[in-house]
């Protein structure tokens, strides 16, 4: 068995680096790295990791990733409290990146893309002592964020 404690990052092929830092950015708050060319490396504010997403340019024209294809469906960041998903809404909302939102049961996320297409989730994990039937299950149903900001908005 290999030990792995958790994701310590991602790359991801774009068609240009710069362009999606500049979202990331925007979007994340992320900060740079480092650069060099065709190459960015970000890292979110109060990561204990050198970097959390790398991002490499291929081709201004390359195609973008297929949904059902094989491949890297997302990548899900977590958020520390419920009224973050709020936030997170509104600003793919701005930035025209916005692409749902779903109830897990015990997560609850936010679904956006990036300039290329490659999709992400912004995710809350409801308090453990809430979990109930969901704690070896999970569901895709509305997300009715107003009401979970409700119940869990001052203890999240």
């Amino acid at each position: 068995m290999i030990p792995v404690q958790r994701l310590n990052h991602a790359v991801l092929y774009v068609r240009d680096a710069q362009r999606a830092a500049a979202f990331y950015r925007d979007a994340f708050g992320f900060e740079v790295v480092t650069e060099m060319p065709g190459a960015v490396f970000l890292r979110a504010a109060g990561s204990t990791s050198h970097s959390v997403l790398g991002l490499f340019s291929v081709c201004a024209y390359a195609p973008g990733p297929r949904r059902g294809a094989v491949g890297l469906y997302h990548l899900a960041w977590q958020v520390p409290e419920v009224t973050d998903l709020v936030t997170a809404r509104t600003k793919l909302m701005e930035l025209g990146a916005y692409r749902g939102e779903s109830d897990h049961g015990a997560t609850k996320s936010i679904y956006g893309a990036d300039p290329d297409g490659n999709e992400f989730e912004i995710m809350w994990i409801v308090p453990r002592d809430d979990w109930g039937d969901y704690e070896h299950g999970a569901v895709v149903a509305p997300l009715d964020l107003d009401r979970e900001v409700a119940r869990y908005g001052a203890r999240s």
